[in-house]
């Protein structure tokens, strides 16, 4: 379950996105025009201390762009690399905003998303003092069987990403990402190397299934 709350954000998301995205090698679009939101979801923490958040992201008329970002209380040590900005919570106060790549709570989640077809988190929103369901915009669904298991990310140390070719590869300890950043490219990734699971996603705009990100390294 992700928990989320009628606030005022200083920067916005798409203010904070769109000073980050054109600098990162995966970018594709106008950056003059900013960024805009296709659609988003979550994934959960079991431990509720860390937002997870998959948003889709346009700039201008170019290609739809995939921006999984994490939301901290305090800052993650040792991740200044995948730091994204900070960001005014009204409720929340100040908060941290990452590269979710780099964040070992976000490849846990998403590992287990798709290792697990537990796909994404539902949306609660706190309105004084009682929890509404949002609807999703997105459909989210991960390849694998419940109950599967799932490797752990267990320390940012074990964390190393690279970008290339509209893509972000991911090396976790045990796990093994590759995360679309241009949403499509790795629809035709046929290679040998099956991977163990698979996350895609689907939106009103985009009713056929694209993958998200692929995952290797189930557990024995």
């Amino acid at each position: 379950m992700a928990l989320l709350y009628q606030a005022e954000l200083r920067p916005t998301k798409t203010e904070l996105l769109s000073e980050w995205a054109p600098t990162q090698p995966w970018f594709v679009g106008e950056a003059a025009v900013g960024v805009t939101s296709v659609t988003a979801f979550r994934l959960d923490d079991p431990a509720g201390e860390v937002g997870l958040e998959t948003i889709l992201l346009q700039a201008g008329s170019g290609p739809v762009m995939h921006v999984p970002v994490t939301y901290r209380g305090a800052p993650l040590e040792g991740a200044e690399a995948w730091l994204v900005g900070t960001m005014e919570h009204s409720v929340l106060g100040h908060r941290w905003v990452y590269d979710a790549t780099g964040d070992p709570v976000y490849l846990a989640a998403v590992a287990t998303a798709a290792l697990t077809g537990s796909g994404q988190a539902e949306q609660y929103v706190e309105t004084n003092g009682q929890r509404v369901l949002r609807a999703s915009t997105a459909i989210v669904a991960g390849s694998g069987q419940p109950g599967s298991p799932v490797p752990s990310v267990t320390s940012l140390g074990a964390v190393s990403t690279r970008s290339e070719g509209g893509a972000t590869r991911v090396a976790a300890g045990a796990l093994r990402f590759a995360v679309a950043r241009e949403v499509g490219t790795l629809d035709a990734d046929l290679s040998g190397d099956a991977p163990h699971g698979i996350l895609t996603v689907a939106w009103a705009g985009q009713p056929e299934p694209r993958t998200l990100v692929q995952v290797w390294g189930a557990a024995p």
